[in-house]
């Protein structure tokens, strides 16, 4: 097991066990002592945290060796946080937890707060992002994933997006990907969007179980996508706020060939729909043949009715120890 309370698909995901410890003794963006120096290093490794505050990257942060954890809850004071550049994956074997990354605008880039893609083994827990201006997280087309416990907020709508306005939180998936008790809250879209077999052209790999996550203040849309993917939707809260405009929708299908398994989730203000996701909840293109009626196979994940969900993730999701900053709270 990765770490007591490691669930999900990359449960068993070891990151840097049996290897060295390197300590972050300074807040530089590289240089001995520095999170980037720990990172680039070689071979199984942990990283732990002497010093508390936030780290100003001049560059992406590229996770380019595998066989690494990052212990953000080694931080002494209020903690560790990431801003400017983001933090990317491009290796296996990763266990990331209670780290904050908050990419910002100050240098106008169309980019994600954090991200991984075609990797294998990943563990994402307590952890913060936002202010992403392509996406906050990104996570898909790995295999054996898991993003449990973290907070995916705040994308900037109106920023720099070489689009335009482009406030979003996700594109998630994989081939085994759980994505369990986390927050979305406060984007336009892609709540997430969910990435199906598009990139990897193996539609009976892609298998997604999200379930007792929380999803807030969405804007045109929650969840959609999942293209020629299987994907659960298992006891989800949806609470509509100021921004939201469909505010009845679960998730919106993009084509007839992916397969959906929906069903416990609730949605605030809309109890026929809550009890039953399809008299409404699911909204879009999908085919009788798309509609499931028993979970597809998954790694397992200790799951709560939505509403009890709802309660544990506002009190114990993003990066909570050493302590909360004042944008999660």
């Amino acid at each position: 097991m990765a770490f007591p309370g490691a669930e999900g698909f990359g449960r068993f995901t070891s990151g840097g066990r049996g290897g060295n410890v390197y300590e972050v003794t300074n807040l530089n963006d590289s240089g001995p002592g520095s999170l980037r120096a720990a990172i680039e290093v070689r071979g199984p490794r942990t990283v732990v945290f002497r010093v508390s505050g936030t780290i100003a990257l001049k560059s992406e942060l590229r996770i380019e060796h595998g066989d690494l954890t990052i212990a953000g809850q080694t931080a002494p004071g209020d903690g560790i946080c990431i801003r400017d550049y983001p933090l990317s994956i491009y290796a296996d074997n990763i266990i990331i937890r209670y780290l904050r990354v908050r990419l910002g605008d100050v240098h106008k880039l169309s980019e994600d707060a954090a991200g991984g893609y075609f990797q294998k083994d990943i563990i994402i827990d307590h952890c913060s992002f936002s202010w992403g201006i392509d996406e906050v997280l990104t996570i898909r087309d790995n295999r054996n994933s898991t993003v449990q416990w973290c907070i995916i907020s705040e994308s900037l709508h109106h920023s720099y997006h070489h689009k335009g306005d482009h406030g979003y939180g996700g594109i998630w998936g994989g081939m085994g990907a759980s994505f369990h008790h986390n927050l979305f809250a406060h984007h336009a879209s892609r709540n997430p969007r969910f990435s199906g077999s598009r990139y990897h052209g193996h539609p009976e790999k892609e298998l997604v179980d999200y379930r007792n996550n929380v999803i807030y203040n969405w804007g045109f849309n929650s969840a959609y996508g999942g293209e020629a993917g299987q994907q659960n939707l298992i006891a989800n809260y949806y609470k509509y706020g100021p921004a939201t405009k469909h505010k009845d929708r679960i998730v919106e299908p993009w084509d007839s060939l992916g397969h959906w398994y929906v069903s416990g989730n609730f949605v605030y203000g809309f109890p026929q729909i809550s009890a039953d996701n399809w008299a409404g909840g699911v909204q879009g293109k999908f085919s009788a043949a798309g509609r499931v009626d028993a979970p597809f196979p998954a790694a397992p994940v200790a799951t709560q009715s939505a509403e009890e969900a709802y309660e544990l993730v506002l009190a114990n999701a993003g990066a909570v120890l050493p302590k909360r900053d004042p944008v999660d709270r």
